[in-house]
């Protein structure tokens, strides 16, 4: 596989909760947790399931931060 997105990080499936139209996919990346927010069609196209190795890919022009005082 071949792309773009260079920030690219090993993860396992640890959780999905499906709504009606979006997925949320809990990830466990070295303990490091993650949440990737993908269509309901996504995720059963590729068959994840709890323990499902895969690839997380950030692709993003911007990152912002926000600290309340």
């Amino acid at each position: 596989m071949r792309l773009s997105a260079r920030n690219k990080i090993p993860a396992r499936v640890v959780g999905i909760t499906k709504g009606e139209a979006t997925a949320n996919v809990e990830l466990d990346a070295g303990g490091v947790r993650l949440v990737a927010s993908i269509t309901v069609e996504a995720a059963d196209e590729l068959a994840l399931r709890e323990g499902s190795e895969v690839l997380a890919m950030v692709k993003a022009s911007d990152v912002m931060l926000g600290l309340e005082t």
